[in-house]
């Protein structure tokens, strides 16, 4: 069997990975004039990618031993990658809202239309700020979860 050092240096690598994949699937987005469905699906490849390099650790390796070892670092870590994963799901619920608007007026289809996201719903400011606010929460729950746990893989395995 391998040893826990082994399965600690796979889980920092994969999650340590992952980070391109959600950079680039972001740059993908703010790089674009108009988001089609195309650009749409091509972004959300290289976001999906990122998160289950971080996920399938978290889910595989980490939680499961996270009782074992609750304390200091890891008790940070865990509390801010959970907020990480919170903020996520706060960013879905605006996700999934623009997504259904915009397919409702074939916004991705026929992205020429002249049509403000602010038209299509009442509430679709305010499910882009959801988005927003989201994905930057992740992303910095995320960075301080990851900080906190390379920190932790160096004072737990004395990697100097």
């Amino acid at each position: 069997m391998a040893s826990d050092l082994a399965l600690a240096t796979v889980a920092a690598a994969l999650v340590t990975l992952s980070f391109p994949f959600y950079l680039y699937g972001a740059w993908v987005m703010i790089d674009a004039e108009t988001v089609t469905w195309d650009l749409l699906v091509y972004h959300l490849k290289f976001i999906v990618v990122g998160l289950v390099l971080n996920t399938v650790p978290v889910v595989v390796w980490m939680v499961p031993r996270l009782f074992d070892q609750l304390g200091g670092f890891a008790a940070a870590h865990a509390f801010f990658g959970l907020q990480a994963y919170a903020m996520l799901t706060f960013a879905l619920t605006g996700i999934v809202r623009i997504l259904q608007a915009k397919r409702a007026h074939d916004l991705y289809d026929d992205p020429e239309q002249d049509l403000s996201l602010s038209d299509l719903h009442e509430n679709a400011d305010d499910w882009r700020r959801r988005l927003r606010i989201g994905v930057f929460g992740y992303v910095f729950f995320w960075l301080v979860a990851y900080v906190l746990g390379a920190a932790r893989y160096v004072v737990k395995y004395q990697i100097v």
